[in-house]
């Protein structure tokens, strides 16, 4: 579902040149549940958004369900993570102006679905928001916009999604419970989920953990216990 092949990221700074990735070569198969971890600066962020479609390789390719993007220019990109790719960010980056319901259908509407407010509706009641969907981002806790962002994410039935740090927002318990939640609609929908976290637990939870080393792969690997994902 992705491939990447000795991808390279460098950007200028003030000090000169620096890279971020150095030659990373991966390949994750469909429905695989994947943890990028690492200290800070490793390059995590900076993977994801390649893979994502979101930012430009300096060299090397990424391969997304068979669409090489180093082939593809910014437009072409975009089309193809609305056909794809779903996200979920730290920092929610939910529309402010939009209510949690407008927030879930807007992906939708965008593929032309004229169902999109039922559709929205069933994913606000699936993420236990249904009596919250005419609020907006401002009126909600911070989980509980994590669960809209959640819903957005699954709005499109996207065969991807990325998610960056989706707990560094919330307080343990709140993130728990998210992460039971993005895991539960992940096992339903069937998705290829490629998680950035700080979170060993959470980690621990997939199928695969990937740690970068100074923008290098320094361990690719299964974790200790078996993944459990079921909502708990």
């Amino acid at each position: 579902m992705i491939e990447t092949t000795n991808l390279v990221k460098s950007v200028d700074t003030s000090e000169g040149l620096l890279t971020i990735l150095k030659g990373i070569t991966l390949s994750i198969g469909e429905g695989d549940v994947v943890a990028i971890v690492g200290a800070s600066g490793s390059g995590k962020s900076t993977l994801l958004g390649l893979m994502a479609g979101l930012d430009g390789a300096t060299s090397g390719d990424v391969v997304l369900a068979g669409n090489s993007l180093s082939e593809l220019d910014e437009e072409q990109r975009a089309i193809l993570r609305g056909q794809l790719v779903g996200f979920v960010f730290q920092s929610f980056q939910l529309l402010p102006s939009l209510t949690a319901l407008e927030n879930v259908m807007l992906p939708i509407e965008l593929k032309g679905d004229p169902e999109a407010r039922e559709k929205a509706m069933q994913l606000l009641d699936r993420v236990g928001l249904n009596e919250r969907w005419h609020h907006y981002p401002n009126q909600l806790s911070g989980g509980e916009q994590q669960r809209v962002a959640i819903a957005r994410a699954f709005a499109t039935e996207a065969r991807i999604l990325f998610a960056d740090e989706p707990t560094g927002n919330l307080d343990t318990a709140t993130g728990a419970k998210v992460i039971d939640l993005l895991f539960d609609l992940n096992r339903e929908y069937s998705t290829t989920l490629v998680l950035v976290t700080h979170d060993e637990r959470l980690a621990q939870r997939c199928d695969r953990i990937i740690k970068l080393v100074a923008g290098e792969v320094a361990e690719d690997s299964q974790p200790a216990e078996p993944a459990v994902r079921e909502v708990g």
